[in-house]
């Protein structure tokens, strides 16, 4: 076996402890066979019931990446092209801006890389219905980022309208269409989007939140999503997972034998469409680190109430990995990355994306102030200390350093910040995690 898992387990262990985890799962493959699979923890605090790799989580965004193959199926069976305009399939889908009523210009790619320039919008989850969606997008006054291509804006609104899409050409609900066209295929038997199945299976993980920033831990119930399942709806297991990822690097048996996408349109998702970091590029719902030593990561993660979730692959090594817990806000992606690194015999806590040092003039730094806010909730305040920056994050504070005259990197865990200026000395917004946050006067 690949790797040195006694020491990724003992890893595990110690950021669990640090972060609050209750459960955890993990589970790694090479070239179609599994070389890792373990639980951590428990699903259930209460009872105690402990994590197994067949304990169901929910996935979030990792969701994002079965919609946009679901569209690569539709690309293969010339029903659209990623280059149509969306609205040559949603002929009513607009956009009301300060500008006036806009639709122009924005393509069905651009709703799959986040780069269609709309900022994330207030959340409706009680919309059902993706033509309740469509009205939401041509009543609510919008303040575009830029034209679309210009800016990536991690939107999960407009990544939504893929769901539409896919019912308007399949002539499926969306769920059905995906449970049809890959989670069956694919024997992905512990994956769903139904609450209602989920509450007859056993082995399911409890959510958990953090009460205000504290360690200590509240149950929330399954979040009932509405139309933004087609971004965020399916609950998963670590071992389904695998199976999903090595369609993606060419080991996939399916229950009928054929690919469920050819390899050149899989291969297409992972193209680089815009650059979200240094050596980062996001591609059609997933990320892409194109050079990592050596090896190509694409990954993908995810957050909702009770969820952090990661998954990814190294396309060249044959190589899947997909981390799973049952608590919001905690770093998923590096245990995920942790474990990519044991299985190719890289260092343990190797980062995938390492910001240079940069000393910032007062005058840049000051540039960079201000208090950043999305509609779809999060906060970001960037202050001076004396002369030294400190970031205030959903009320909790963290020191910064420059990496660049125009972004910031968290000290502690390396996370960039990086901001944008338009024709005023300030920064107008800032990008963090997958937030495109504006610039607010208070």
């Amino acid at each position: 076996m690949t790797g040195n898992w006694s020491e990724f387990e003992a890893y595990v262990k110690a950021m669990m402890e640090k972060e609050a985890i209750p459960g955890a799962a993990v589970a790694v493959s090479l070239r179609g066979k599994t070389v890792y699979q373990q639980g951590f923890g428990v699903r259930n605090m209460e009872t105690g019931e402990p994590v197994t790799p067949d304990t169901v989580f929910g996935i979030a965004s990792v969701t994002k990446s079965f919609t946009a193959l679901a569209i690569m199926q539709l690309t293969e069976e010339g029903k659209l092209a990623l280059d149509d305009p969306v609205t040559k399939h949603l002929p009513e889908f607009k956009l009301r801006t300060s500008g006036g009523v806009r639709s122009d210009g924005i393509k069905v790619r651009h709703l799959l890389s986040h780069t269609a320039g709309v900022p994330p919008m207030r959340r409706r989850e009680e919309l059902r219905r993706f033509a309740e969606h469509l009205d939401y997008l041509a009543c609510e006054e919008i303040e575009l980022l830029g034209a679309p291509g210009d800016y990536f804006s991690y939107c999960n609104d407009t990544f939504l309208l893929l769901g539409a899409i896919i019912e308007r050409l399949t002539g499926r609900p969306f769920r059905t269409a995906i449970t049809e066209r890959i989670l069956e295929p694919l024997q992905m038997r512990r994956s769903t989007f139904s609450l209602d199945e989920l509450a007859a299976w056993d082995n399911v993980s409890v959510p958990y939140v953090k009460r205000g920033g504290t360690q200590t831990l509240d149950v929330v119930p399954w979040p009932k999503l509405g139309n933004y399942e087609a971004g965020g709806g399916i609950r998963s297991t670590v071992r389904d997972l695998l199976k999903y990822g090595q369609m993606y690097v060419g080991d996939a048996p399916t229950s009928n034998g054929g690919p469920v996408v050819r390899s050149e349109s899989l291969r297409q998702m992972w193209e680089p469409i815009h650059r979200i970091g240094r050596n980062v590029f996001y591609g059609c719902a997933l990320r892409v680190i194109p050079d990592y030593s050596g090896v190509t990561l694409v990954e993908h993660g995810g957050g909702q109430p009770g969820v952090s979730s990661y998954f990814g692959f190294v396309p060249e090594r044959g190589l899947v990995a997909a981390v799973l817990t049952n608590v919001a806000n905690v770093p998923a992606n590096e245990l995920w990355l942790a474990a990519v690194n044991t299985a190719l015999g890289f260092p343990l806590e190797q980062k995938s994306n390492v910001e240079p040092t940069y000393e910032a003039s007062p005058e840049e730094l000051r540039r960079l102030t201000g208090a950043y806010r999305s509609a779809e909730g999060g906060s970001v305040d960037i202050v001076l200390d004396g002369n030294l920056p400190v970031a205030e994050i959903d009320g909790k504070a963290f020191a910064l350093r420059a990496s660049d005259d125009r972004t910031l990197v968290i000290a502690d865990s390396g996370y960039p910040i990086r901001f944008f200026f338009k024709d005023e000395p300030q920064a107008w917004a800032a990008f963090y995690g997958s937030r495109m946050l504006r610039r607010v006067n208070e």
